[in-house]
């Protein structure tokens, strides 16, 4: 595996450990998601030689799960490639031919929705009844505006009033509140049926957002998140094959599957747990004795590296890193993790016999009347249930069936884990005839949902700027360690990557796909003399 001659090496270089004299680095990726792929590929492309991929669980892909049921592909993770122009999902979609199939019910322009933009979206209430379309589209328009309003806060500079306590939430169901009531031409039963609905748009935006609660969502920092120019697209095959692609270059024997870390023991310039250590594993080599890194595996297999890739969601991060790193991190990067937001957005698909929706309906959106006047988004834990905010209306159905695609986010998403299938099931049910008023809607044939925050793999689905948090700390988080630049610390020994580490595309695929290739390019950079080092 080496390029260049081996030497002896030295303790007073920042490329100790033989690098100084041209021995290949190694290089570790924890994770072997979108982020961990495409930082090991392209340092593989570039000539890097000693590259390991350890993955906790059973399988590549991280927060991309795509389960074949018959002849369709439904996705319990990322579904969507947000936008086109320069995206690298999407020219990796395109360039092979993985958007041949997608419709136009799977292709979207402009702000992208949980639901289908191809028929109508069916507001119902509690009572049974269909909210009037046109109510709907007045509803839809105001709210729109005023989410518009949220994103000025950041991309004009606008100050932030204290009532709003500086949350997307508060701020948008006072000033939305407030425009309705306000509303001459509406009678009051039309302002109670718009004031239910604000709740209701509030839990589809946590949904997309992966919080518990647009509340804790920072209103100074929403508009930040960067949208890529150009359609939305759904993956018909499925979004795996994008992480199939990744792997494709990559040999088989760089992954290690089944390869939970424990521990990262880092900085052996400040402390010497990392030889104690070593010098406990006799399967050691001597030479590695001197490596700046040891990963160790919860099969007690100490791994040595020169650098650590370290891809774990924000949601294990926040979890484990007091157990993850030793030394402890930086107060600056713990703060940092404890600043920044992530939640769980689970969905839940219900396969029927035959559709009991109309053939122009394409999702069911649940608005409980007695919330006309809600501040809170947290329920009862035997109402999980009322977080569900819709149902989506898979198209078409010559591909995926009749299936019902729902989603609910938060601390209801993981209560309604810890429920079992039937559970779920019934409940949903329940819930459907309730809503349509339709009592003889028969229980669904199969039921198959995602556990992405009980995993303890991923804690959550992915990352939002928190109220307290901003970009900086997004920054913060993606900072190389060790912080102190000195002639006697190796640098960049553990390096953060992972959709969470990116400023403007945090929550995106391509924001992983990005963060990957951004730590790379600090390896490839640092080591361009040695790469271009004749074998």
């Amino acid at each position: 595996m080496q390029s260049c001659e081996i030497s002896a090496d030295s303790t007073d270089d920042p490329l100790s450990s033989g690098l100084r004299r041209k021995r290949q680095p190694r290089i570790v990726v924890i994770g072997a998601g979108l982020a961990g792929l495409s930082a090991a590929k392209a340092l593989l492309e570039s000539g890097f030689t000693d590259v390991t991929v350890l993955e906790a669980t059973d399988r590549i892909g991280g927060r991309v799960q795509s389960v074949q049921i018959g002849h369709a592909t439904f996705e319990l993770g990322a579904t969507w490639i947000h936008g086109s122009h320069g995206n690298p999902v999407y020219h990796l979609a395109e360039d092979n031919g993985l958007l041949e199939e997608t419709t136009d019910s799977e292709r979207s322009v402009g702000r992208i929705s949980l639901y289908s933009k191809n028929g109508v979206a069916y507001h119902l209430t509690n009572s049974g009844q269909r909210i009037p379309k046109d109510v709907v589209e007045e509803f839809s328009d105001l709210y729109n505006e005023v989410y518009n309003l949220t994103q000025e806060f950041f991309q004009r500079g606008k100050p932030v009033n204290a009532e709003s306590q500086n949350s997307v939430g508060v701020f948008t169901r006072d000033v939305v509140r407030k425009r309705v009531k306000a509303d001459p031409d509406d009678t009051e039963a039309v302002k109670r049926l718009k004031l239910a609905m604000i709740q209701q748009y509030l839990k589809v935006e946590s949904c997309e957002s992966s919080s518990h609660s647009m509340d804790e969502v920072s209103l100074s920092e929403f508009g930040e998140w960067t949208e890529i120019p150009g359609a939305h697209h759904v993956i018909p095959c499925g979004f795996i094959k994008i992480v199939e692609i990744l792997a494709r270059s990559i040999p088989k024997s760089v992954i290690q599957l089944r390869k939970p870390v424990k521990c990262i023991h880092w900085n052996q310039s400040v402390s010497k747990e990392i030889e104690r250590v070593a010098d406990h594993n006799s399967d050691l080599p001597e030479e590695n004795k001197g490596s700046n890194v040891f990963v160790e595996c919860e099969d007690c297999e100490f791994i040595p590296a020169d650098h650590v890739i370290v891809t774990v969601s924000l949601g294990v991060l926040k979890k484990r890193h007091e157990s993850l790193f030793h030394p402890r991190l930086p107060e600056e990067k713990v703060m940092a993790i404890e600043k920044l937001g992530i939640n769980t957005t689970d969905k839940i698909f219900l396969e029927f016999e035959e559709p009991f929706w109309s053939s122009e309906c394409n999702s069911i959106q649940f608005v409980w009347e007695d919330e006309a006047e809600s501040e809170s988004l947290t329920y009862p834990e035997e109402l999980w249930y009322k977080k569900i905010c819709s149902f989506d209306v898979l198209y078409p159905p010559e591909r995926y069936g009749h299936v019902l695609s729902g989603w609910i986010c938060g601390e209801e998403a993981l209560i309604m884990e810890k429920c079992d299938d039937e559970t779920v099931a019934e409940t949903c049910t329940e819930m459907l005839r309730k809503f349509t008023g339709n009592p003889n809607i028969p229980k669904p044939r199969r039921i198959l949902r995602s556990s992405w925050g009980s995993n303890p793999y991923f804690r959550g689905s992915y990352s939002y700027t928190q109220v307290g948090s901003s970009g900086a700390d997004v920054e913060k988080l993606a900072k190389p360690l060790p912080y102190a630049e000195s002639s006697k610390t190796p640098p960049m020994q553990v390096m953060f990557s992972g959709e969470a580490t990116h400023r403007k595309y945090y929550s995106t695929t391509h924001g992983a796909v990005l963060s990957g290739q951004r730590e790379a390019a600090r390896l490839i950079e640092m080591y361009q003399d040695l790469l271009q080092c004749p074998a």
